[in-house]
This record gives structure tokens, C-alpha cells and sequence, in this order.
């Protein structure tokens, strides 16, 4: 692979504008600067810098970010600004979508990437992938909300009930709530169903991935899945 097309690859810019980051003297690689735009590079680990900045080769970009609130996940947002304008340009010139999406005023993990497999395994209905929430509800918790919500709720658009993988109380106003589907506003949905309501809600991991506590909030960091199948 060239060089030029290597850096287009990892959302450099277009063609003309990767050959122009090369002949001007901007890349290194393996510490060396390489002005050659045709170079030929084996991509697989490779490392390279651009502007003195370090950077991965990578075939796919897999993403995670703390999503602060005030944020869609939309990449014409109507409200708010996107999540998207929280990471480099290099990724957002890579097409990176969202793994599904969480409402603006929802804070916490969301995965990004350009993997389109992927991204068909992480939000198909079939493959229940366990998303864990925490939620701060209004009205204390009592006993019989959680064995309500791993019954069953109806919601009002669904005659089929919407069953909790889990439901706990960490304390009398706090809900870890785990959930497999994803259907419009769920989380608040359920638990208004069962005649409270979320003031504040959280995700804290997605199928194999955890928030870890140093990442703050607006802050993202790559991830490497075991599997996209």
C-alpha cells in the first residue's frame, strides 16, 4: 500500500491532501520523514506520525466514549451538537457510526465504529447483547418495581412485554437495570411502567465492554472486541 493511500485510509483527508501532508515533510515514519508520496508500506501495526502527532494503522476503528449530556447520537443532529464532533477529524472523515444511540440527556458508554459487522452484531435483536444501566429514580424502590420489571412490562405501543435481564437496588434511588433490546426510550418506559421515573440515567457497559472509571465524561479511547460475530 502507498503511503498516500494509507493515510486516506485513516481519514487524513482526500487523496490530493495525503499526498500534500507527505511532500510537505509531515510524515514519519518508523522516526523517519518520508517525503516519498508513493512509498510503498506494509500497513498491518504499522506506526506512524503525522504532524508529530503518534498514530495505529488500524483496518477498522473501534471506539468508546463517555457521552456527556447535551449530545444526539445522529450525525445531523437537530438540537444538540453530535457526538461525533467529540472525536478527531481522522475518525469522524471515517464514517464512524454509533452502536446503537442514547438520548441526549443520557450519559455514558457508547460505542463507535466503521465495521459495518460489527455494527449489525452489537445491535441486532437476535444476538442479545446485555446493556447495563444505572438509573436514578424519583421515588424509592421497592421490591415489588423489581420483580415487576423482570416479569414483564407492557408498554403502551407493544402488546408483548419487555422483560429486564436484571434489576437490582444498589440503594433506594439507585437502579442497576440490565436490558438485551433496545426499543425507543426503554430504560424510562419500564420503569415509568411500573409507576416511578428516571430523573438520571447511565450506561455502564454493552455486551464485553465496561466504562472503565478514568475515562471522563467527553473523553473516548480505541477498544478492541474479542469478536464481530
Amino acid at each position: 500500500m502507498t503511503l498516500t493511500k494509507l493515510l486516506q485510509s485513516q481519514g487524513f483527508g482526500t487523496r490530493r491532501e495525503c499526498r500534500e501532508l507527505v511532500l510537505s515533510g509531515r510524515v514519519m515514519v518508523a522516526g523517519e520523514v518520508v517525503t516519498d508520496a508513493e512509498t510503498e508500506v506494509a500497513p498491518e501495526a504499522l506506526k506512524f506520525s503525522v504532524n508529530g502527532q503518534d498514530w495505529l494503522y488500524r483496518v477498522n476503528a473501534y471506539v468508546m466514549l463517555n457521552k456527556p449530556a447535551g449530545y444526539e447520537c445522529s450525525q445531523k443532529p437537530k438540537h444538540y451538537p453530535s457526538v461525533l464532533s467529540l472525536l478527531p477529524v481522522q475518525l469522524r472523515n471515517r464514517g464512524l457510526q454509533t452502536v446503537g444511540r442514547l438520548d441526549e440527556d443520557t450519559t455514558g458508554l457508547l460505542l463507535l465504529t466503521d465495521d459495518g459487522q460489527f455494527l449489525h452484531v452489537y445491535t441486532s435483536p437476535k444476538k442479545n447483547i446485555a446493556k447495563v444501566y444505572r438509573a436514578t429514580v424519583k421515588h424509592p424502590l421497592t421490591d415489588a418495581q423489581l420483580t415487576a420489571l423482570c416479569a414483564g412490562v407492557v408498554l403502551h405501543d407493544d402488546p408483548e412485554p419487555v422483560i429486564a435481564q436484571s434489576a437490582i437496588a444498589r440503594d433506594a434511588h439507585t437502579l442497576e437495570l440490565t436490558l438485551t433490546g433496545g426499543k425507543y426510550h426503554q430504560v424510562k418506559r419500564m420503569v415509568a411502567a411500573v409507576g416511578n421515573r428516571v430523573e438520571a440515567l447511565h450506561r455502564e457497559r454493552m455486551g464485553e465492554f465496561g466504562l472503565p472509571a478514568a475515562l471522563a465524561p467527553g473523553e473516548w479511547c480505541y477498544v478492541e472486541p474479542t469478536s464481530a460475530s
